[in-house]
């Protein structure tokens, strides 16, 4: 399986990140006016209420203890709340502490506004009051400067801001990273379908080439009898190769597309590699190889579908006799191996070069042994039972001189949990196959 593309995955990644980084942003925009909005509506309200508060408990000119005035003078930032009068006559008295004229404009403001004076920022509010001993009628004005609020706010934007490029490219590089993470499995599980696609086409095509020039051959002119009996026997092969090759295709797309393994039930091992190679006793007398089951013990079961061990058993016993020398022997063993049960088939065939050893599982991967061929999906399937079966693969060297493939599985007697149900093991791979 070649590697992905490392320019995909970066181009993927990336804009998996920009985005990220336009959500994170547009967040942040969102927080950030909020924030802002919060704090000046808080402050603003804090001003409104030292405003009423001097409304309410106005200085006159000429009373005890103190200058024109609110007597409560500091506000925000600890500048003070100035007040002015509008006398009957149209003077404006103000306090000692204000040096700001008040504009004719807003010597009748009544709710609290904001104003600019002499181009600064206030906060004014005022009310119609009566002097005290007299029927005269005053207008007071008391303003607060925002001058504080307007630096607070800058401060809280300017940190807002220098906050922002740093919090970006942090998202930005944390989602490229996490992007990759994500995308390198969905980037290879691509690449297996699009290599599994080329070379399902590439093993159908060959048979039906074959088929194809078999027949239009026979159909463009008469030919011997002979001929059309060894073009049969071709066309025979190559439909069976063909069959064998949709049907493990179908299987594992079926498998693919499963969840969950078929029910498990505690099958005796023995007698299913009994069975299994009592219908490749055809195929090893063909090459006259000594097939021979042994070490069936008693209570040798494990929790696995019996079709799903059935078929694995084939896959085995079907390498074993492919692999194995003209003449020579396959054996297979079922074994309790502790807390559990063994399943071997050895051969005594080449055994498997070190360079095949990390792909034996890989789909379409033929070994490159003398005498290989198929098409490449019977140990995938293989491997795809164990897994999910929960065995354990330990692939080595046979004592007859071949390859040894050995499988394990929890005994469904022992005590512990059923096969099934337990998680897969990763396959330890020291030898190869189909």
């Amino acid at each position: 399986m070649t590697a992905p593309r490392a320019f995909d995955l970066r181009r993927l990644s990336i804009n998996v990140a920009l985005r990220a980084t336009a959500l994170v942003a547009v967040a942040y925009l969102v927080v950030a006016v909020a924030v802002l909005a919060i704090f000046t509506q808080n402050q603003v309200a804090q001003i409104d209420q030292r405003l009423s508060m001097s409304l309410d408990h106005p200085h006159f000119p000429g009373d005890e203890g103190g200058p024109i005035g609110p007597p409560d003078s500091a506000g925000p930032g600890g500048l003070p709340v100035l007040s002015w009068f509008v006398l009957p006559d149209g003077t404006v008295a103000k306090d000692t502490r204000n040096d700001f004229d008040l504009p004719d404009a807003l010597r009748s403001v009544s709710t609290a506004q904001d104003v600019t004076i002499d181009g600064t920022g206030f906060r004014l509010a005022g009310r119609a009051l009566t002097v005290r001993g007299t029927n005269s009628t005053v207008y007071y004005v008391v303003g607060q400067s925002l001058e504080p609020l307007n630096g607070s706010r800058a401060t809280i934007i300017f940190a807002e801001i220098l906050i922002a490029p740093a919090l970006f490219l942090a998202v930005f590089l944390g989602a490229v990273v996490i992007g990759r993470r994500v995308a390198t499995p969905i980037e290879i599980a691509r690449q297996r379908q699009m290599e599994f696609t080329a070379d399902a086409s590439h093993e159908l095509r060959t048979p039906l080439s074959v088929i194809e020039a078999q027949t239009s051959l026979a159909l463009t002119q008469d030919r011997p009898a002979g001929w059309y009996k060894t073009a049969f026997v071709r066309v025979d092969a190559e439909s069976k190769r063909l069959r064998r090759l949709i049907e493990d295709m179908l299987w594992l797309a079926r498998f693919d597309a499963t969840a969950a393994a078929p029910a498990a039930e505690p099958v005796d091992l023995g007698i299913l590699a009994a069975q299994a190679a009592d219908r490749f006793a055809v195929v090893a007398e063909a090459r006259h190889l000594d097939l021979a089951v042994s070490g069936a013990d008693a209570g040798a079961a494990v929790a696995v579908s019996p079709e799903w061990l059935d078929r694995l058993l084939g896959v085995l016993l079907d390498n074993a006799c492919k692999y194995s020398r003209e003449g020579g022997a396959v054996r297979v063993e079922v074994a309790l191996d502790g807390p559990r049960v063994r399943l071997a088939v050895d051969d005594d065939g080449p055994g498997i070069p070190d360079g095949e050893r990390e792909r034996i599982f890989d789909r379409f991967h033929r070994a490159q042994v003398a005498g290989a061929g198929g098409a490449g999906l019977g140990l995938a399937i293989a491997d795809a039972i164990v897994r999910a079966t929960g065995g354990r693969w330990q692939v080595g060297s046979s004592s007859l001189g071949g390859a040894r493939m050995s499988v394990t599985w929890p005994s469904a007697f022992g005590g512990r949990r059923s096969a099934a149900a337990m998680p897969a093991q990763p396959a330890e791979t020291t030898a190869a196959g189909d």
